[in-house]
């Protein structure tokens, strides 16, 4: 009986009977599809790999996952704001899965090809644009205001475990075990994923007076963006901070391996790391919430981001390095909760979508710009110069936004404010 009541407080921590059912059904669901994500995340390069000896086009299937973000995220966001959300999620989920299956045919009868591959891949990236900017508007639309906080950690562990420290190791043994094995539990998982959505109610989101092209409906989410400053600013600070994240990222292999000496299996710890970190952040987000002002964390958070960069560039320690790892983990996620729930907070109900998606194309545009300037910055002054790049460019992002960070971090204390008129 004891043994009872102990598992009824612990899930009571973890999914609060104040949240409701559908906050349970939508965590389950989130969680159930990281872990299939996961495991494609080790798995994909691995099927890569074994389909080509091309440096070119191994970075191409990066690339080309990225790439639908830049093309359809807004499209996505707008069409999110018109339908039943719910259902948009169900959907584009079934679509992915229906993706996974035709590349487990292919691998399974002995067709499969670096270009199915690469297909496969962008299909994929086009189905998660609208899975991921849509399944973000369904939190708020599903807990009060100030458990938004809770919720998106909730959602953020589910990513970190699932996503990042159970998935790939599984991905990868799967893979040793048969090419396609990874990619039919992957499809499993997401099949489950839309089973457990599939039980969630939601209020339906307001609807608009008059028929409007999708195109007005992204002009009007850009508006309402560039006319609220607090929105505005945490867009530009997470466009800048990716974009001085992504360069030293983008060389991140070549660094361990060179630069630290630390070799392949290096490499892998400094990721491992970094998942500890958040794991280690999953369990105090909730103190740091209650005793913590949202605005001290946005700032701790930046803060730590520019001086992690000057430490890695300065070490030569592998052990250093994994250390440094550790803490960016847990910044990280503490700074992934922190903005999300801010936003959401702060943007009206019918406009989540279209704001979440030129948030998205805030993140992946920062990303794969990065991305190239780190490339570009090792080629000329060496595997460290990214590291330097980002320490002076997120330094002075930080310094311009320091001030607006506490209107930022207080915009959704009061009521959003309605949509332009079109």
């Amino acid at each position: 009986m004891s043994e009872g009541r102990g598992a009824g407080r612990v899930v009571e921590v973890v999914f609060p009977r104040r949240m409701g059912a559908s906050f349970r059904w939508l965590v389950g669901s989130s969680w159930t599809s990281n872990v299939g994500d996961g495991i494609a995340l080790a798995a994909g390069p691995l099927l890569v790999q074994s389909q080509t000896d091309s440096a070119f086009l191994v970075a191409l299937a990066a690339l080309v996952q990225r790439l639908p973000w830049l093309l359809f995220g807004l499209w996505a966001g707008a069409i999110a704001d018109r339908v039943d959300r719910r259902l948009l999620v169900v959907g584009a989920n079934l679509v992915r899965a229906g993706v996974v299956g035709v590349l487990c045919a292919f691998v399974a009868t002995g067709h499969v090809s670096i270009g199915v591959v690469l297909a496969a891949l962008f299909c994929l990236g086009v189905a998660e644009v609208f899975v991921d900017t849509t399944a973000s508007t369904l939190l708020p639309m599903l807990v009060d205001r100030r458990d938004l906080g809770t919720g998106n950690a909730r959602l953020q562990a589910g990513y970190l475990v699932g996503n990042q420290l159970v998935g790939p190791p599984v991905g990868a043994f799967l893979f040793a075990a048969g090419m396609v094995w990874p990619f039919v539990v992957q499809a499993v998982s997401i099949l489950l994923a839309v089973l457990l959505v599939a039980r969630i109610t939601t209020t339906p989101v307001p609807a608009r007076a008059g028929r409007t092209h999708v195109r007005q409906d992204i002009a009007e989410g850009v508006r309402w963006i560039l006319g609220n400053a607090p929105v505005r600013t945490l867009a530009l600070v997470i466009l800048a901070f990716n974009i001085t994240w992504a360069a030293p990222w983008a060389v991140l292999v070549k660094y361990a391996i060179d630069h630290l000496d630390m070799g392949e299996v290096g490499f892998g710890l400094l990721t491992t790391a970094s998942a500890v970190g958040g794991a280690v952040a999953i369990g105090c987000y909730g103190w740091l919430e209650r005793h913590v002002r949202l605005a001290t964390l946005m700032r701790a958070c930046l803060t730590l981001e520019v001086l992690m960069h000057a430490a890695l560039a300065l070490t030569t320690s592998g052990a250093v390095a994994i250390v440094l790892m550790g803490v960016f983990g847990l910044y990280a996620f503490v700074w992934g909760t922190v903005s999300s729930t801010v936003r959401q907070r702060a943007v009206p109900t019918e406009l989540q979508g279209r704001v979440s998606a030129a948030y998205m194309v805030c993140v992946y545009g920062g990303v794969v710009v990065g991305q190239l300037l780190g490339g570009i910055l090792a080629e000329a002054w060496g595997v460290t110069a990214p590291f330097w790049f980002a320490f002076a460019g997120a330094g002075l992002t930080l310094a311009l936004v320091w001030r607006q960070l506490a209107n930022v971090a207080h915009a959704g204390e009061v009521d959003p404010a309605p949509p332009p008129a079109a």
